[in-house]
C-alpha cells in the first residue's frame, strides 16, 4: 500500500501535462515529450524523476514495457480537482445554445434539444433528467363531455405542464351536468396538492368508489380515475433524455466494456441512481470517475453532471458520459453553460 503524500507543485504540472497529451494522442506520454512540449525548464531526467514518484502514488501507470505513462483513475481525479481554469465557452457558442433551446416548443422538445446539443459540443454520450414533479401542485383538473361514451381529462400543473387524455367510458351515460358533478368531486380531493399526494387520493377515490358514486356509476367513473392516475403518473416518474450513443464507438476507451455500457445506458436505471447520488462542488459540477461508478456497473466511464434548478424539481441533472480518456476542462465547460442555459429555458416557460 503506497504511502499518501502531498504532491509537489511540479509533479501536479507533469501530471496536468501527461493528462492532456494522452487526452489528445491516445498515446502513452514519456519524459522527453513533456519537455518537449512543455515550458518546464528542467531535464528529461527531472521529469522522470517525478514521474516515478506518479507512478510511486498510483497517479499514473505504465501499461506496457517500455513505453510512456497513462493517467490512472486516480489520477484523472486528482487533476479533475485540481483544474485551475475551466476553458468558458466562445461567445459564438454561448450564442449558439441560447438560441438553440430558446426555440423549444415543449418540454419534451426542450429535453432533446439540451442533448443533442451537449452530445454535439462533447463528442460524448449526453443525458439530462427531466425534471421531477412530484413536488408540483395540482392547479386545476377539468373534464369536458365530448360524446355519450368520451369525456376528455385535462390536468393543469402549477409549473404550467397541461396533460389531456381521453377517457373511453363503457356505456352511454355521459351528460354535462354528470360530468361536472364527477369534477367537482375529483377536484376537492386532488386540486391544490401536489402530485405525489395527489396519487395517493386518486387512490383512495379508487378505493371507496361505492361509496361516493350512485348505483351503477362505478365501472364508469374507474374509467376516468385511471386516465387521471395514468396523467398523474407521468409527471412523477423519473426519466432521462440521452444522445450521442454513437460517440461511444469513436476513439474506443471501453474495450470489452461497452455492451455492458450500452445496456446501462438503454436500461437508465444505473444512470437515475447515479444521478440521485452524485454531490455538486463549489462550482456546480460534479465529475465521477472510473471505479467511482463500479457500483452502477460503469466502471470504465467518466461522468460530468451539473444540476439545474427547475420549479417543483428535486435536483434534476444534465450532463455526460464517456470514456476515461475524455477532455474534461472543456466538457466542464459545455456542462456548466448548458445547465444555465436549460434553467433559464425552463425558467421562463414555467
Amino acid at each position: 500500500m503506497p504511502v499518501e503524500r502531498p504532491i509537489t507543485e511540479r509533479g501536479l504540472a507533469v501530471l496536468h501535462a501527461i493528462v492532456s497529451d494522452y487526452v489528445a494522442s491516445n498515446e502513452p506520454v514519456g519524459s522527453k515529450a513533456i519537455v518537449d512540449r512543455h515550458s518546464f525548464g528542467v531535464s528529461a531526467a527531472t521529469i522522470r524523476n517525478d514521474m516515478a514518484i506518479l507512478e510511486e502514488d498510483e497517479l499514473i501507470a505504465q501499461p506496457h514495457t517500455s513505453s510512456g505513462r497513462i493517467p490512472t483513475d486516480k489520477g484523472y481525479r486528482l487533476y479533475v480537482d485540481t483544474l485551475a481554469r475551466i476553458r468558458p465557452l466562445s461567445a459564438a457558442q454561448r450564442t449558439a445554445i441560447e438560441r438553440f433551446l430558446g426555440e423549444s416548443d415543449d418540454l419534451d422538445d426542450v429535453m432533446a434539444r439540451t442533448v443533442r446539443l451537449l452530445a454535439q459540443l462533447t463528442n460524448q454520450v449526453a443525458m439530462a433528467q427531466y425534471p421531477s414533479m412530484r413536488r408540483t401542485v395540482v392547479k386545476h383538473i377539468e373534464l369536458v363531455a365530448v360524446g355519450e361514451d368520451r369525456v376528455l381529462c385535462i390536468l393543469v400543473l402549477g409549473s404550467g405542464v397541461v396533460e389531456q387524455q381521453m377517457a373511453w367510458l363503457p356505456a352511454s351515460q355521459v351528460t354535462d351536468a354528470w360530468v361536472h358533478g364527477l369534477r367537482q368531486r375529483i377536484a376537492e380531493s386532488v386540486v391544490g396538492i401536489d402530485v405525489e399526494s395527489a396519487v395517493g387520493a386518486v387512490d383512495q377515490l379508487s378505493e371507496r368508489i361505492a361509496d361516493w358514486t350512485q348505483p351503477g356509476e362505478a365501472t364508469v367513473v374507474a374509467r376516468v380515475l385511471d386516465v387521471l392516475r395514468a396523467q398523474l403518473d407521468a409527471n412523477r416518474s423519473e426519466r432521462i433524455a440521452v444522445a450521442g450513443a454513437a460517440n461511444l464507438m469513436r476513439g474506443g476507451g471501453f474495450a470489452g466494456s461497452l455492451p455492458v455500457v450500452l445496456d446501462a445506458i438503454e436500461e437508465q436505471v444505473a444512470l437515475l441512481r447515479l444521478f440521485d447520488e452524485l454531490v455538486q462542488d463549489g462550482s456546480g459540477v460534479t465529475a465521477s470517475i472510473g471505479r467511482e461508478n463500479e457500483p452502477y456497473g460503469l466502471a470504465t466511464t467518466s461522468i460530468i453532471a451539473s444540476g439545474y434548478e427547475e420549479e417543483g424539481s428535486s435536483g434534476s441533472r444534465v450532463g455526460v458520459l464517456g470514456p476515461l480518456r475524455m477532455d474534461y476542462a472543456s466538457n466542464i465547460a459545455s456542462v456548466r453553460a448548458v445547465a444555465r442555459y436549460l434553467n433559464r429555458v425552463l425558467g421562463e416557460s414555467g
